[in-house]
């Protein structure tokens, strides 16, 4: 749904903002106590809320002129070089592009799966990263199911050996997302287990929630294993799957798989940064942080064009009304999806650069629904000012230690303060790691909320004189 809001002539903007954003609060079912505009800053957070283009227009521009950003390959480059020029005209300082070193991992093309005997067809399946391929000609064998990672791991040694390993699990839809560390561990370690034990090749009903064709990839590991073929099936075909087991009647299930992925090599990522620049440089700096790279099979928009665009916009908008004492960093991680390693890299670059307070975006464009902080028993002034400053926006306060996302390794590294804003998960895992992660997926209303919640976090946090510590 798109909603377009503009004040006519001679309308009070106060009165125009507050009706509109009690639509808001009907559209998108947020609870919006009394709103206080006289606050020049309350003022310019509806603002953003009810006017805000420059996410959408990120994501919109990334997705469509740039598209997929496999880490390490040349359409993330093209990301990178995208990203900048965009940083340099909506007014960043200190744009860069920091480059580094990584193993590229590269999908292939064609992969398939089809049931051989005794019911013969075809599923989709897609490669997972840092597996390895069949060759063309594809491998043949008995497939040998198992409903978690838990009964693989029961498995004796060797019981696989010649076989392919089926790892299921029993994820659903929460808003927070939790059951994303209940089944990932299928796709996470759920290969390298099956290899251990002889396998020679793993597939897994992919890590997501929707009931499209659309399998979701992701990484997977072989720690102290020879990495095998693995790949993941889209939902419907692993449901098809588990009742062929139930009616197969103890006859063997056989599959033909079919994966190529390979290994470029040691290509080139990067991580690029650019500052609103604060009025003290000797304060350190606030951290907004994402990742511009995408899997190879959508647009990356949801994961996590859409991340960028809201980190970006919440750093242009907390300087609307003059420069911030503190300076805003904005970071677009690198080759995140492949293993993190730009976030790893970032710290390694800048950890003897201290900085005030990280946050990260990176779970899609819909609402933020809870304030996390590590800093509430230490700093409570200042935790208590920001969960009262975004509470009209539908946001709760909470007592949950912040950790941080996979972005800001910094923070944890100079074990500096964190704040997790979260993201509304319950269609996230829909789109993630699929084909379907495009722009369409994006609800302009709900992004707006998300980014006037940063923006006044931000905003806060750019203009607090005091040490923030956890």
């Amino acid at each position: 749904m798109r909603a377009s809001w503009t004040w006519g002539a001679g309308v009070d903007s106060n009165a125009a903002m507050k009706t509109s954003l009690y639509a808001l609060a009907a559209l998108t079912a947020i609870s919006i106590p009394h709103i206080a505009l006289a606050d020049d800053h309350l003022d310019a957070a509806a603002t953003a809320l009810t006017s805000d283009t420059i996410a959408y227009d990120f994501v919109e521009g990334i997705t469509t002129e740039v598209g997929p950003r496999q880490a390490g390959t040349e359409a993330e480059k093209r990301g990178r070089d995208w990203a900048v020029a965009w940083l340099k005209a909506n007014g960043f300082a200190n744009v860069a592009d920091e480059p580094f070193e990584m193993p590229t991992w590269v999908p292939g093309k064609n992969p398939s799966a089809e049931i051989v005997s005794p019911f013969p067809q075809p599923f989709v399946i897609a490669p997972l990263g840092n597996s390895v391929s069949t060759e063309p000609e594809g491998i043949t064998a008995e497939v040998v199911e198992f409903g978690n990672v838990a009964e693989l791991r029961a498995a004796p040694d060797g019981s696989l050996a010649g076989k392919i390993a089926y790892i299921s699990h029993s994820m659903t839809p929460t808003q927070d997302g939790s059951q994303y560390g209940f089944a990932g561990p299928a796709r996470w370690v759920g290969a390298g287990i099956a290899a251990g034990k002889g396998a020679v090749a793993t597939v897994i009903k992919s890590v997501g929630t929707d009931y499209h064709r659309n399998p979701h990839t992701g990484g997977t590991s072989f720690r102290g294993v020879e990495a095998t073929p693995a790949g993941a099936l889209s939902l419907p075909d692993a449901a098809n799957l588990e009742r062929m087991f139930d009616r197969a009647n103890g006859q063997p299930i056989t599959m033909k798989l079919v994966l190529t992925p390979r290994d470029l090599g040691v290509t080139t990522s990067g991580n690029v940064v650019g500052e609103i620049v604060g009025r003290d440089p000797a304060l350190p700096p606030v951290l907004l942080a994402c990742h511009l790279d995408s899997w190879w099979n959508g647009t990356g928009a949801f994961d996590d064009g859409a991340g960028c665009g809201i980190v970006a916009a919440a750093a242009k908008h907390a300087s609307r009304d003059g420069q911030p004492l503190r300076t805003i960093r904005v970071l677009f991680a690198g080759a995140e999806e492949v293993g993190l390693f730009g976030s790893i890299e970032y710290s390694k670059a800048h950890l003897d650069e201290p900085i005030a307070v990280a946050l990260e975006s990176d779970f899609g464009a819909d609402r933020i629904w809870r304030f996390e902080s590590n800093f509430r028993d230490t700093n409570p002034d200042l935790h208590a000012k920001i969960a009262a400053s975004i509470a009209r926006f539908g946001v709760a306060d909470s007592s949950i230690v912040a950790t941080g996302g996979a972005d800001i390794n910094i923070a944890r590294d100079q074990k500096t303060a964190i704040i997790d804003l979260q993201q509304d998960g319950t269609r996230y895992f829909d789109l993630h790691h699929t084909p379907d992660d495009t722009l369409d997926k994006i609800d302009p209303v709900q992004l707006r909320q998300n980014v006037a919640v940063w923006t006044e976090v931000a905003r806060i946090l750019a203009n607090e004189p005091g040490a923030i510590k956890p």
